[in-house]
């Protein structure tokens, strides 16, 4: 394709609206909406460009850490990545748009203070981040080049990289901004530096770019939907630690949309961290009894609180943990948790027993809702899907009432879709991801459009706050693939 001064030099089979914008804005198209890229791109030099979608969290949400399967759609929204190789060792990189958020649009740094050839040291490098939180966002981008080098797929990156980026994912919507971002940019960065990873590895390497350099204790599940995702179905994910049982088609008239609910949630927040905290302290008892009782240094459950049957814990362990403990306490009994990305606060009270039993239902509840899904495909009973909407309600539930991660205005989008109910075509809705905010996720059949734009205005009304809907979905980073281009 030729567009002005831009070949593209591969073909791409997805013709997408946010690849065109950011290939108009490469071709310094007078009507490309973000302008021209042409000064932060050489002339007779490829440039690589990728796309990593947000997520939407059907079922499964939080209890990901803890081992539980979980089942995740791409959306349409995503992050648009441009890369090329630069004459000199610094990294270059324009985040468009990001100042309507406060944030500054243009970061640039030696190679060498991301990913020294002496080594990476992932906590100075979270703090050398953490303290402009007004460019904190390149450390979703640079962290790649900081875990690539620390975990050894490369010794030593032979020049620097100009990198621009563009993404219609809302910030704070619950829908995984930063995994998309991380993905991005992990993507675009071994396509530049011919670093081959397997696909997992790729979802992995991205996590370890939040955990370890942006600080937030995620589980894995929006890295591996983001990257590994398929066009209009369901990823079930099982992470134990991330194996993908199969990628779900939806019964028919059966669809998965998103309502935003513009309350900004934090997956790095204190409230989100206590609840992963209390259910490693939990897991933590558990293990400890096992020790004491059956003198077995061997875990029957692996490390998960998922592997243990619901009738099991409220017969044999549920009695053992308190309803919540002091931080010094549990670390004067039992020194630490088996969480590799969390730290116990001494001064702070960790609720622990609800905190334990939101994995171990939710888990069940996430195989009732698949094992429907697929009776509805098979049966074509609308009242499979009926059925696996309730299992959305109670998931919402254990939100707010087990880990205190519900918010007021979720709770009332979700209360209006149950209200409303099957004869306006909702079957089931919950809040998603890290909750506190963020989005809903909604399910219902082809009804359900002609209630939603009436759902926003009452939302607005009762609020005083702008909802928005996430309806489209696309492929994965990986199905997507990749373009390369060349400004001539």
């Amino acid at each position: 394709m030729m567009c002005m001064n831009l070949n593209r030099v591969s073909d791409c089979k997805y013709e997408l609206e946010d690849l065109i914008e950011f290939e108009k804005a490469l071709a310094d198209a007078r009507d490309s909406k973000y302008g021209s890229f042409g000064d932060y791109f050489k002339t007779n030099a490829p440039v690589y460009v990728v796309r990593a979608p947000a997520r939407l969290d059907c079922m499964g949400g939080i209890a990901d850490y803890s081992g539980a399967t979980v089942c995740e759609m791409p959306l349409d929204r995503a992050v648009v990545l441009g890369i090329q190789a630069r004459d000199d060792r610094k990294v270059v990189i324009h985040s468009e748009g990001v100042d309507t958020e406060g944030l500054i649009t243009d970061v640039a740094f030696p190679l060498s203070e991301v990913a020294s050839g002496r080594g990476v040291n992932y906590d100075a490098l979270r703090h050398r981040f953490a303290e402009t939180p007004a460019t904190s966002w390149a450390g979703y981008v640079a962290g790649a080049f900081s875990i690539l080098r620390g975990e050894g797929y490369i010794k030593r990156f032979p020049h620097g990289a100009t990198i621009v980026l563009v993404s219609n994912i809302p910030l704070g919507a619950g829908i995984s901004s930063s995994a998309a971002l991380e993905i991005a940019a992990m993507r675009g960065i071994c396509l530049l530096y011919e670093i081959n990873l397997e696909d997992m590895t790729l979802a992995s390497l991205a996590q370890m770019v939040e955990n370890q350099i942006v600080g937030a204790p995620c589980g894995i599940m929006d890295q591996v939907t983001s990257a590994l995702g398929q066009e209009g179905r369901l990823l079930c994910l099982h992470c134990q630690p991330h194996t993908i049982r199969e990628h779900l088609c939806l019964p028919d008239d059966f669809h998965v949309i998103g309502i935003n609910s513009n309350v900004k949630h934090h997956v790095g927040g204190m409230q989100y961290t206590s609840v992963r905290v209390g259910a490693f302290m939990g897991l933590a008892m558990i293990q400890d009894h096992l020790r004491q009782t059956t003198g077995a240094a061997h875990d029957p459950f692996n490390g998960y609180l998922c592997n243990i049957p619901g009738f099991e814990y409220e017969t044999a362990y549920r009695s053992l943990l308190p309803k919540k403990i002091r931080g010094r306490t549990f670390i004067k009994h039992y020194k630490d948790t088996p969480d590799p990305v969390t730290s116990i606060d001494p001064n702070f009270t960790y609720k622990v027993l609800s905190r334990v039993e939101h994995p171990i239902y939710e888990h069940e509840r996430v195989e009732s809702f698949i094992t429907h899904l697929k009776a509805a495909s098979r049966t074509g009973q609308p009242a499979f899907l009926e059925a696996a909407g309730r299992f959305m309600y109670a998931s919402d539930w254990s939100y707010t009432h087990r880990c205190g991660l519900g918010s007021p205005e979720t709770a009332w989008i979700v209360r209006e879709v149950k209200r409303m109910g099957p004869k306006a075509g909702f079957y089931g809705a919950k809040i998603t991801g890290g909750g506190s905010g963020g989005t809903v996720a909604v399910a219902g059949n082809e009804r359900m459009f002609d209630h939603l734009e009436h759902l926003l205005v009452r939302y607005v009304n009762k609020t005083g706050i702008k909802g928005e809907l996430f309806i489209g979905t696309s492929p994965g980073a990986l199905e997507f693939g990749h373009v390369v281009y060349r400004r001539i």
